[in-house]
């Protein structure tokens, strides 16, 4: 009789099973990654309610305490200790506190490429209670200066490698800034930072100088070009901070990982998810300057990378260097980032191994995210029932002509069917503020919508289009003025400001064109030329590599007779994007980016072939990028 009870209860357990997985197959993945935001959640009002404000930075104390010995980040060969880290820190605040007028709360922009002293820095000036503005180390001339003007610091402090960069706008600085560098010799007007860290005290920093009241309040700046415009600076907040540094540990690692970041420090995803996941962890990163295609899997064994961080165009690199034997043969389980394509993950896995890609979507500023933690190819994100009650949001329809949604006859908003791309809008609220971003508050404004499905409702406008599928979030496509090239956000103004400057255009407007085989979409300028002037394609390519940091520099120029507009008078993009750069199907002329002859060639059908066939392998990369050639 028990024996049968037994079998029966057994034959049910695993029926129940099979059932589950075939009308439930991310159950249980669903129900610890929710444990795992709940328990977050709760940690932190715990926190709140003992009056304990523990931030990134307290946690990172604590662990140079804990594990002292414990490499923190291995760069160059070199290892830094939790302990390093911290007396170098304690370093920086005690130069700065004894030898500058920087209090609590002032602001200090720092501009530095990927190095152990970009996080020596960033630690020592929140241990004084500072902001800290992270510029982006691409960016030159008239986009620093605006960045630097926008964040109102009190100081700047900038790498040995970018010294030049600021030397060109030295004179143009608002007045008040001390400018510090890491180097001996300075031109004139820059204090040495590296020569007083050599003698100055380790010290630790009495705790009252960086303790927080309250969790909103803010702790960074971080440059985005958000969706019309120059670099804004989105406000990030310590509760911001400490969300953020939770994303490796939401996606199961642990502090035995070794996690490998080549991308930059300035951007949220190398600094906040990378480092400050690292620090949640209590694990070690392996920072590196620049990626590199031929370096990155050599680094992996050597330094028994477990885990990586990516975006699309790192993955698509790596897939198109040459094959070698061996290249399964690695100790990397997972990778975490954003913007990779469904035909290169599919691609990436085969030829590299079992390495599980875990996708997340999220703007620096934003208040919604998404993670895709079951693995699901192509996917951003994932939700349900459950995980709306976590990350509220909705999806409405646009009109891509208009660049705006559409509103019925009653003045709302209306939700997009399942399968129907949609405008991503999240409400905001306490519980999901949105901060926005210093100095013009109409930039912050322009984020938001209001009166979306009743009066007085307030929504953050993320400018992407979502499409849901079962369950599953994926990416569409972006809105406005901005698209996306080599892993950064291209601000159309910023590049059609810096063409309009020569005295023979009349008009450019700048959009983005999707290219086979390459993420995100590719640069076009198009252009109407002033009567009785005379285009000058040499002087085009100058200005844009001079200018401009590689990934805005447009590869396509098309010359107009005149430009289309909206009914409110915008630069009309929809159509001309969707035409492309098809000689063959556009009346206009068309010239290509070349860097050997530094100037646009003409567009035709023999080059057209080359780019789509792929037989040209990578599109021309002028001016200072981000990212190190493969």
């Amino acid at each position: 009789m028990l024996l049968s009870w037994l079998t029966g209860l057994g034959a049910t357990g695993v029926f129940l099973c099979v059932l589950q997985k075939l009308l439930f197959p991310y159950f249980w993945q669903d129900f610890w990654y929710l444990f795992k935001v709940t328990s977050c959640g709760i940690r932190l009002e715990l926190f709140k309610l003992r009056g304990e404000l523990f931030t990134v930075l307290d946690k990172f104390q604590s662990h140079a305490k804990k594990q002292p010995h414990k490499p923190f980040i291995i760069y160059e060969g070199e290892i830094y200790t939790y302990q390093d880290v911290d007396k170098r820190s304690d370093r920086v605040a005690n130069v700065l506190l004894n030898h500058s007028t920087l209090k609590k709360g002032d602001t200090v922009a720092l501009l530095m490429s990927n190095e152990p002293d970009f996080v020596h820095i960033w630690f020592g000036l929140a241990k004084m209670g500072c902001v800290v503005a992270f510029l982006n180390s691409s960016i030159r001339t008239n986009s620093l200066l605006h960045c630097i003007r926008s964040c109102e610091p009190q100081a700047l402090v900038v790498g040995a490698d970018l010294l030049e960069a600021v030397e060109e706008v030295l004179p143009d600085l608002p007045e008040g800034i001390t400018v510090w560098g890491m180097r001996d010799s300075l031109p004139r007007g820059v204090i040495s930072l590296k020569e007083k860290l050599s003698t100055a005290s380790e010290e630790p920093i009495p705790h009252r100088h960086h303790v927080v009241s309250n969790l909103k309040s803010n702790c960074l700046y971080i440059f985005t070009s958000g969706t019309t415009g120059l670099p804004k600076a989105a406000v990030i907040t310590q509760l911001q901070a400490l969300k953020a540094s939770a994303g490796l540990w939401a996606f199961g690692c642990t502090s035995n990982d070794i996690i490998y970041i080549t991308l930059p420090l300035y951007h949220s995803s190398g600094s906040l998810l990378g480092i400050g996941g690292c620090i949640e962890l209590g694990a070690t990163c392996v920072l590196k300057k620049k990626f590199s295609a031929t370096q990155f899997w050599n680094d992996c064994k050597k330094y028994n990378v477990t885990v990586f961080q990516y975006i699309g165009e790192i993955c698509r690199y790596l897939c198109k260097q040459p094959k070698r034997e061996g290249e399964k043969d690695h100790q990397v389980r997972l990778a975490v980032g954003n913007g990779l394509r469904s035909d290169v993950w599919r691609e990436f896995l085969d030829r590299f191994g079992d390495i599980k890609i875990s996708e997340f979507y999220g703007a620096t500023e934003g208040n919604i995210c998404f993670m895709n933690h079951t693995g699901k190819i192509g996917a951003v994100g994932r939700t349900n029932f459950f995980y709306k009650l976590f990350f509220s949001f909705d999806l409405i329809k646009y009109d891509f002509q208009k660049d705006e949604p559409i509103r019925n006859k009653q003045g709302w908003c209306t939700r997009v069917k399942k399968g129907e791309p949609g405008l991503l809008i999240a409400p905001v609220s306490a519980k999901h503020p949105f901060f926005g971003y210093a100095g013009n508050k109409k930039h912050t404004e322009k984020k938001l919508l209001y009166d979306v499905f009743k009066k007085g409702d307030v929504y953050f406008n993320t400018g992407d289009l979502i499409v849901e599928e079962k369950d599953f979030l994926y990416f569409w496509d972006r809105t406005g003025d901005t698209f996306r090239w080599k892993g950064e956000n291209v601000a159309t103004t910023e590049v059609a400001d810096v063409i309009g400057v020569l005295d023979f255009i009349q008009e450019a407007n700048v959009y983005g064109v999707p290219v086979p085989g390459y993420e995100g979409k590719a640069g076009m300028a198009s252009i109407t030329v002033k009567p009785n002037k005379s285009l000058d394609l040499q002087k085009v390519y100058n200005q844009v590599v001079t200018f401009l940091p590689g990934y805005a520099c447009p590869r396509f120029v098309r010359i107009q007779d005149k430009m289309e507009t909206t009914g409110t008078f915008k630069l009309q993009k929809f159509w001309l994007v969707e035409e492309g750069f098809n000689p063959q199907k556009i009346s206009d002329t068309i010239y290509f980016m070349d860097n050997l002859k530094k100037s646009y060639v003409l567009m035709t059908k023999e080059l057209y072939d080359q780019i789509t066939l792929g037989e040209i392998k990578k599109l021309p990369l002028a001016g200072k990028s981000k990212l190190q050639k493969p």
